[in-house]
């Protein structure tokens, strides 16, 4: 795979990591809106469920297709799709933290 296809496919996997994030944390914030005030034994399993539900979808888009890669041969390839998609997601939480300190 080339350079720049594997600079696209992490920016990509990155993205729709924030993306996911961004939409489990709308959830998060509106749920008592949406479900009420919610007490015993189902809050907490939800939560967990959405937990491992989002540790699945995100270990997907960020170890999946670079696992596969090494698997087939293309160890460079895989190494490199990994740390530029980690890159890019430090990119995107840098960013983050710093839209929180300007609106602070």
């Amino acid at each position: 795979m080339k350079s720049s296809k594997i600079i696209f496919w992490s920016a990509l996997n990155a993205l729709g990591v924030a993306v996911y994030v961004a939409l489990v944390a709308l959830l998060i914030t509106n749920a008592q809106k949406l479900f009420g005030n919610v007490n015993g034994f189902w809050a907490p399993m939800a939560m967990l469920l959405l937990l491992v539900i989002s540790a699945a979808i995100t270990g997907l888009l960020v170890f999946g297709r670079p696992v596969y890669m090494i698997y087939t041969g293309q160890k460079k390839e895989g190494f490199m799709l990994l740390f530029y998609t980690l890159g890019f997601l430090f990119l995107i939480t840098v960013i983050v933290f710093a839209s929180l300190v300007k609106i602070k």
